[in-house]
């Protein structure tokens, strides 16, 4: 299952952040994200894999998010999602059995029942986690998206050329590199 996926579909408000909506006086809105599911994301595209958001609101917020990740594929206001993930699916030239969707809520079942590998967040009702292929251990909006995205990159033998990019630019012959570091006793 995992060594079709290519396509990832992300609900916004409890996944790709902790679900909390803040407003300020002037009625701007503010959303926390995780900078490590931030960093997944793109580990994920340099895969060459396509990354999308599906959300039931609108927020500039969002958008922002994903110009600033470099997700080109971003639906926002859909009340019902499994129209909206169907096109897509269509959008990004993939099935559904070759797309990973991530949601946290009753919303999402339509969804979830649809996508090839269905993952609800921690902190997801029973409902939603009764449904999902998989449950990450971490909430969501709090790392969630990369515990996904590294699973799936594992499985499919290519989080090594993700983290060779980086262990190749350590120094040698400094004390340490390529090894963990310990204490003296």
């Amino acid at each position: 299952m995992l060594d079709r996926i290519r396509l990832l579909v992300l609900d916004v408000d409890g996944v790709l952040t902790d679900g909390r909506i803040v407003y300020d006086s002037a009625g701007g809105e503010a959303k926390a994200f995780h900078a490590a599911d931030g960093q997944g994301i793109k580990y994920w595209l340099r895969a060459g894999h396509q990354a999308a958001v599906l959300s039931g609101r609108e927020s500039e917020t969002v958008q922002r998010r994903a110009d600033e990740l470099g997700i080109a594929l971003v639906c926002m206001g859909a009340k019902d999602k499994l129209p909206a993930f169907e096109e897509l699916l269509a959008r990004a030239d993939a099935s559904a059995e070759e797309t990973c969707y991530v949601g946290d809520d009753l919303v999402d079942l339509p969804v979830l029942a649809r996508a090839g590998f269905a993952v609800a967040v921690r902190d997801a009702p029973e409902e939603v986690r009764r449904t999902a292929h998989y449950v990450t251990r971490r909430p969501g909006g709090a790392g969630a998206v990369r515990e996904v995205i590294e699973r799936i990159l594992r499985y499919q033998d290519r989080w090594a050329d993700v983290t060779r990019r980086y262990e190749e630019r350590l120094p040698a012959g400094l004390p340490g590199a390529r090894r963990p570091w310990r204490p003296k006793p």
